[in-house]
């Protein structure tokens, strides 16, 4: 398991403070990242804010297991605004997927399942997250919509499968969640709740007793897709809180994405897929990144993806080796990349 570089500079006592105060009491410009990491602009190459494109939010958890006076440290570049952002690339849009909503907080964009972006906040703004743009403020469901989810599910008996996404769907409190699930449980046609978050990884004490036994209680099969893309993510306090989910019942999946700098490489993808199966996690996705406004300075060509690919198959088992994949709008499902393997 990888040490936590823990900054001595802290100005919050964060690991004393409940989840809900570590969520709004982040990190939130690059001066502030950068001054606690001991780090500088130049070092960085950084000229203008970025963070005026897609704010800086970044927990103070995850920022402890960065490295300290490392321009180049893997959880770093991931939530850093750089210039690069400013780059016009071609083929890169602000809504890549090209995502438009069912009603009025779904997408049904596959046959049997439906997603519900349930929250727009994050605890963590990742630079190369491809709904950056989106506006969350016209689709959100509120404390009110829980009837319309309801309701759509009932007319549309192929859904078996609701998934929660966002924004991060754990950012909303026990007290929804329960609500939410009491109300979603008798409907028979659904068999499956998936909930796709970072906050297991980024927000480790947002596992607490009550979340947990939220899912011990649920007649649905429950899934969560932890969203982790370098081993340095996965401390104790993350493990623990993997353990308990398990523990429960749960499901645990990881999907990472490919990301040129950080993860592109065959000893970190191998030593992710390690240490998620120790925490009871099994590698499930492995995206090819998604071409949003303002993240092409992340991206990895599909021939060094297929590289990676082939090697990890020749050096892990084949349940640790995650599914490369993308995401073609319009697609009935996730669309693997074709690794061409000649024998």
């Amino acid at each position: 398991m990888k040490k936590s570089h823990i900054i001595p500079s802290f100005k919050l006592d964060w690991q004393s403070q409940p989840w809900k105060t570590q969520l709004s009491h982040g990190i939130s410009s690059v001066e502030q990242l950068l001054k606690t990491l001991n780090l500088s602009t130049k070092q960085l190459s950084i000229q203008k804010d970025a963070s005026q494109l897609f704010k800086t939010r970044v927990p103070w958890s995850f920022v402890s297991r960065m490295k300290s006076g490392d321009p180049e440290d893997p959880l770093l570049l991931q939530v850093l605004a750089q210039d690069d952002e400013f780059k016009q690339v071609n083929g890169f849009s602000k809504n890549p997927l090209q995502e438009h909503p069912a009603s009025k907080s779904l997408l049904h964009k596959y046959h049997n399942r439906v997603l519900l972006i349930l929250s727009g906040a994050c605890a963590i703004n990742c630079r190369y997250c491809f709904r950056r743009h989106f506006p969350y403020q016209d689709y959100l469901p509120g404390k009110s919509g829980i009837q319309e989810i309801v309701d759509y599910l009932l007319k549309h008996p192929q859904v078996n499968e609701l998934i929660l996404s966002g924004g991060d769907p754990l950012v909303m409190d026990d007290e929804y969640l329960h609500r939410l699930f009491c109300q979603i449980s008798p409907i028979k046609t659904l068999k499956r709740l998936r909930i796709h978050s970072r906050i297991p990884i980024v927000l480790p004490a947002r596992i607490t007793k009550r979340f947990v036994d939220n899912f011990s209680q649920l007649p649905l099969q429950t899934i969560l897709v932890t969203h982790a893309n370098h081993a340095n993510e996965i401390n104790a306090e993350v493990m623990e809180g993997l353990v308990n989910l398990k523990q429960a019942g749960v499901t645990l999946l990881n999907q990472s994405v490919l990301l040129k700098g950080i993860n592109d490489s065959v000893s970190a993808l191998a030593e992710l897929s390690e240490i998620l199966f120790q925490a009871h996690v099994m590698p499930y996705y492995l995206h090819q990144l998604d071409k949003v406004e303002g993240a092409a300075h992340f991206s990895v060509t599909n021939q060094q993806a297929r590289a990676l690919m082939k090697e990890l198959l020749e050096i892990l088992p084949g349940f640790l080796v995650p599914k490369l994949v993308k995401e073609i709008p319009g697609a009935a499902s996730k669309w693997p990349v074709d690794l061409r393997i000649t024998l």
